[in-house]
């Protein structure tokens, strides 16, 4: 079966809680080359908080995990980041409503929903150095891998790829929003730090995915 229930699904959620706080500091000194060194404290501190919320919320689905993630990040962290990525998370648990399982289309239309929101709250667009250099790439390559037949594994590891590839595309560009984007021409040569979180997060969510059909017996 191409899909995995949402409640097999939620406790994905520790595996990305988990790596973005293992990650912090390696998100700092990315965000440390162009900006004020924050962004793996901030994202460390929220996940870490959201992970012990969810450690008292035994048997929740993925939506339920995604909406009390985005919510922590919402209202416990600063910044920018806080807004983006709780409004991210909670409207992909909302593209899930009315469904017992995730699968090719659910999750395309989780993809959709992070990147609108995103981009409803920001005015970055591809090319601007930002977490939506990843997102872009990321479900334009889901979404022709399943155009194209290929099953759900296969999309995700191509997700996965174009994840990686649109965040070491960033390290060409010159930032054109946010605080980076006072360096100008000097903010060339370096990644950026949301799209490096914003990878983590797609491939650990198409990690857990793929182990879950991957352990499923074949019909």
């Amino acid at each position: 079966m191409d899909s995995v229930t949402l409640k097999d699904a939620g406790p994905i959620l520790f595996d990305l809680t988990a790596i973005i706080v293992r990650e912090q500091g390696r998100l700092s000194e990315i965000d440390g080359q162009t900006g004020d060194g924050d962004h793996g404290v901030n994202m460390g501190k929220g996940f870490r908080m959201a992970g012990e919320r969810l450690q008292a919320k035994p048997g929740f689905t993925l939506p339920e995990g995604l909406e009390a993630l985005g919510d922590t990040l919402l209202s416990d962290i600063g910044g920018s980041m806080g807004p983006l990525y709780g409004t991210f998370f909670t409207d992909m648990a909302e593209a899930l409503n009315g469904s017992d399982v995730v699968d090719g289309p659910r999750f395309s239309a989780m993809l959709k929903a992070g990147l609108d929101a995103v981009q409803g709250l920001g005015e970055a667009k591809p090319g601007d150095k930002t977490l939506v250099d990843v997102i872009v790439p990321a479900q334009q390559a889901f979404d022709a891998a399943q155009s194209g037949g290929q099953s759900f594994i296969q999309s995700l590891e191509a997700m996965k790829k174009a994840a990686a590839e649109g965040l070491e595309a960033t390290r060409g560009m010159v930032a054109k929003v946010g605080r980076a984007s006072r360096l100008g021409e000097r903010s060339r040569g370096t990644l950026d730090a949301g799209a490096a979180s914003c990878e983590m997060i797609l491939s650990t969510l198409a990690d857990g995915l793929i182990a879950r059909l991957t352990s499923q017996p074949q019909a």
